[in-house]
């Protein structure tokens, strides 16, 4: 199975295309004299450039090359009991990163038998200096689940590497070689990153040291779904980024590091124009809390959230689509102490614009634990700031397993509501498995055709409310829908598969 997005880890063909040339064919003579244009007539005069000649980067190079390094982990072969195959949670980041889905079976073509030794190997990558005291940064992925971590500096000279800490969700690792007077890189100030600026990436694709290349920043503050890393604002860059090259520094035009290299997006393995970096600022700080205490804190809210397209701003009667829809409030957590409700859009986080759904979590990871933010929270159409002491990111929201209608669940409604929805309230049992209170949510049992079943619901959903009305019975249920007619957007609350989500349905006009 192929997947749309490879760690610098992976390995693969790049494919090149034919350049076709394209070629504006003149308007044909028909005889009559023009009398209007589409555009204005060229200047008679060439506008002045607004960039001139190329940007050189042979000094730049010199200066810093030196602080750059080549990382080596080592990660010995492991004895697995006969008969027994190692799980994903026993196979290092580094190799389910190069091999995808694709990690060797045991015992296939190549591989040792049952009882063998298996899993060993040699994760390359790069990292760079940070202190003239043997410090430096690199990829979580390079050095995850090594047994032996070498550093080859500039002058050739190989040390020993103690890894001091490292973080899987920001992909950061802190390394520790034992030199003094060491050459060291200096960060940027992350804030003056813009679109469009030159940037250069040092590192060692394929193995191959010191390799330089250039291009422009694409975007900052990007998103990456594919990447699992959702408290990183990525920077994108159109850079050549290759396997290797994991845990170099991006840098500006100054010698500044702006971002750490860490994932490339490609249907090959190869690079393919678009390459992502960790924001130095977020990486000097895991940095220091590594260094402290051997672990990264981020700060928790407590809510799942969601986008806003087109369809659920106008079940909710929003202006635009801009903000994250909560559609879970964890019980205790931050945001329920302070008054945070299901269905509230956030719009900022300290006076910083929260655009989409995917803009919150950096903004809050990135603070500490027991930090007071101020939200800018959008409710039944009013605005109005919400404070909240952060609590402690510990793990992933617990959520509940999917289920199906049972058998001995309440009793059924008819479809008469007009998404042409049966449901029934859940059994005791089911509940339990749902992790339902008494008197909270519907269990669908059917979906009649039309809008309902366009909207993607299906038996097994529970609906928790319509719009920010909790529903806990059919009749509850049937009583929201009852005034929804033709052409009417409604929202719907729905658990499904452990996640919770609104669901705009919007009612044919035929109908």
């Amino acid at each position: 199975m192929s997947r749309p997005l490879r760690a610098l880890a992976l390995s693969g063909l790049i494919a090149a295309a034919l350049p076709v040339a394209c070629t504006a064919q003149p308007p044909a003579d028909t005889g009559s004299a023009q009398t209007s244009t589409i555009a204005p007539p060229p200047a008679s005069a060439p506008a002045q450039p607004l960039v001139t000649g190329l940007p050189d980067f042979t000094a730049l190079v010199q200066r810093v090359g030196p602080a750059v390094v080549n990382v080596s982990a080592e990660i010995a072969p492991r004895r697995v009991a006969r008969g027994q195959a190692p799980g994903q949670d026993q196979i290092p980041e580094f190799f389910r990163r190069f091999f995808g889905d694709q990690f060797p079976t045991p015992g296939g073509p190549g591989q040792p038998g049952p009882g063998g030794p298996r899993g060993g190997g040699t994760s390359l990558g790069t990292g760079f200096l940070i202190s003239d005291d043997g410090y430096l940064l690199t990829n979580h992925h390079v050095v995850d689940g090594a047994d032996k971590v070498t550093v080859r500096l500039s002058d050739r000279r190989e040390m020993e590497a103690e890894v001091v800490g490292s973080d899987e969700q920001y992909d950061v690792a802190l390394l520790k070689i034992d030199a003094k007077g060491l050459p060291f890189l200096r960060a940027a100030n992350a804030g003056l990153t813009k679109p469009g600026q030159w940037v250069v990436a040092i590192g060692s694709p394929f193995g191959l040291d010191h390799s330089v290349t250039a291009g422009i920043v694409s975007a900052v503050g990007r998103s990456n779904p594919y990447s699992g890393q959702q408290y990183v604002p990525f920077i994108q860059s159109d850079v050549a980024i290759n396997r290797g090259n994991s845990g170099g520094p991006l840098l500006n035009t100054s010698g500044e590091v702006i971002g750490i290299n860490s994932q490339i997006f490609s249907n090959s393995g190869g690079y393919m124009g678009v390459s992502f970096a960790i924001p130095i600022d977020l990486a000097m700080n895991a940095a220091e809390q590594l260094k402290e205490t051997g672990s990264v804190r981020r700060g928790l809210l407590g809510v799942q959230v969601q986008a806003i397209d087109a369809e659920t701003a106008r079940g909710f009667g929003l202006q635009n689509t801009s903000g994250a829809l909560v559609s879970v409030v964890s019980p205790g957590s931050a945001a329920d102490k302070a008054g945070m409700e299901v269905g509230d859009v956030i719009r900022s986080v300290d006076g910083r614009p929260v655009n989409t759904s995917a803009d919150l979590p950096p903004l809050i990871g990135a603070k500490a634990p027991g930090t007071r933010v101020r939200l800018g929270v959008v409710r039944d159409g009013n605005k109005r700031d919400v404070e909240v002491v952060l609590g402690a990111l510990e793990g992933e929201v617990a959520s509940a397993a999917p289920t199906g209608p049972d058998e001995d669940g309440g009793a059924q409604a008819s479809s008469g509501n007009p998404l042409g929805l049966t449901v029934q309230a859940p059994s005791a049992a089911q509940r339990r498995q749902l992790g339902l209170e008494a008197g909270e949510g519907v269990l669908v049992t059917a979906v009649g055709d039309g809008a309902a079943r366009e909207a993607g619901l299906r038996q097994g959903d529970v609906v928790m409310a319509v719009g920010r009305k909790a529903v806990g019975s059919p009749a509850a249920l049937d009583r929201e829908l009852a005034g929804v007619g033709a052409g009417d957007t409604v929202m719907l609350l729905v658990r499904r598969g452990g996640g919770t989500q609104f669901v705009a349905i919007t009612l044919d006009e035929a109908r």
